[in-house]
């Protein structure tokens, strides 16, 4: 676990008003003792990755498409872009490849495979 003493920060000089800035040593300190439980998650639990790169990967697309055309027209069809990845992305995790992943919505069998 995390050592529970705070750095050393400076005292705040006479005469000034406000908030003291603190150092970025000191708000380190105070972000992980808020989040330690969250921080340290991958270290119990073998299915939490040590980095968010997978999540960013999977979020490169959806912004590329944003870059490309500006926006969607319609939020539903920006809603149905986001599920079609979605899905297309859980099912590589799960070892499908995307056109048999498609295949397999469009016989209407993905609940097999979903357990629902």
């Amino acid at each position: 676990m995390l050592k529970r003493t705070l750095p050393i920060s400076l005292p705040k000089p006479h005469g000034k008003r406000g908030k003291f800035a603190k150092s970025d040593a000191h708000n380190l300190w105070e972000r992980l003792k808020i989040h330690e439980a969250a921080v340290l998650l991958f270290a119990k639990d073998p299915h939490v990755s040590f980095t968010n790169n997978r999540a960013e990967r999977d979020l490169r697309m959806s912004k590329v498409k944003q870059k490309i055309s500006g926006c969607f027209s319609v939020s539903e069809y920006a809603h149905t872009c986001c599920r079609i990845s979605s899905y297309l992305q859980s099912m590589a995790n799960r070892g499908y490849n995307p056109l048999i992943a498609i295949q397999i919505a469009l016989a209407g069998e993905a609940h097999k495979i979903w357990g629902k």
